[in-house]
């Protein structure tokens, strides 16, 4: 990766405690343009407490983190999406009686100050219809706008939730396991799916699906116990005797 460029996210010693539990302990790591990295660990790793981090959900005890150049440490979760972060979550929070098109045009709309007008049709909002359909087309989702949710798979309304994070036009994009819950095929398409993404977006990753981690991320950061014990290619963390260790226990 280029050291000339600005990372989109760079964490310097971030930590965050709970009383006396150290549940994320000086973590470093910085993703740039363009970069798939992955965070993987056993559960209780910290991974998704420091998710909470870098969205803000969570204030850092100590530590420091910048996006795109500037100190977001106490920036509130607003204003980290404002610059340019987006994420999705473990749990599915789609409108399932509604059309796919209707659910990604709410998420759009949520964006635009139109939000608070309410005595204008939805419809009169060429520019709000014309960037749904941009994001359902390249997605491969335009043919089935009019279909309800509710009757979708598993997979493909993980895939539309990942759509609706597009909406704010992110340039870094934060993915909380997104083949959780999902079969062996839908997990598949789940990464051929990731792979369609603009390649200059940059993605950190959570996933405990290893098939889909190896297949979309080209960096691991290994967790445990909320500290990096490794940072590698993927190639390097497959081969790692110590990454083995801690996900066979005996680390």
């Amino acid at each position: 990766m280029a050291t000339s460029q600005v990372p989109c996210l760079a964490l310097q010693g971030l930590s965050k405690s709970f009383g006396g539990l150290d549940a994320v302990k000086g973590v470093n790591l910085e993703v740039y343009p363009g970069q798939r990295q992955g965070i993987i660990g056993p559960n209780g790793a910290g991974k998704t407490t420091l998710f909470h981090l870098i969205t803000g959900v969570l204030p850092a005890t100590s530590g420091q983190m910048r996006l795109f150049g500037h100190n977001a440490t106490a920036w509130p979760t607003h204003r980290r999406t404002a610059a340019g972060m987006a994420r999705t979550f473990q749990i599915t929070t789609l409108f399932p009686k509604l059309t796919v098109l209707d659910n990604v045009l709410l998420a759009v709309q949520g964006l635009r100050r139109m939000k608070w007008v309410m005595w204008r049709h939805q419809s009169a909002y060429r520019e709000v219809h014309d960037k749904a359909r941009t994001l359902l087309e390249q997605a491969g989702y335009w043919e089935r706008r009019d279909v309800e949710v509710r009757y979708l798979s598993h997979g493909e309304q993980r895939q539309i939730e990942i759509v609706l994070a597009l909406a704010s036009d992110p340039k870094l994009l934060l993915l909380d396991e997104p083949a959780a819950g999902l079969s062996t095929g839908e997990s598949h398409e789940m990464a051929d799916f990731l792979h369609l993404l603009d390649p200059d977006l940059a993605i950190l990753m959570i996933e405990h699906d290893m098939d889909v981690a190896f297949a979309v991320v080209n960096t691991i950061t290994v967790l445990h116990y909320g500290e990096v014990v490794e940072t590698g290619s993927t190639a390097q963390i497959r081969q790692s005797e110590r990454v083995r260790d801690i996900y066979l226990g005996t680390a």
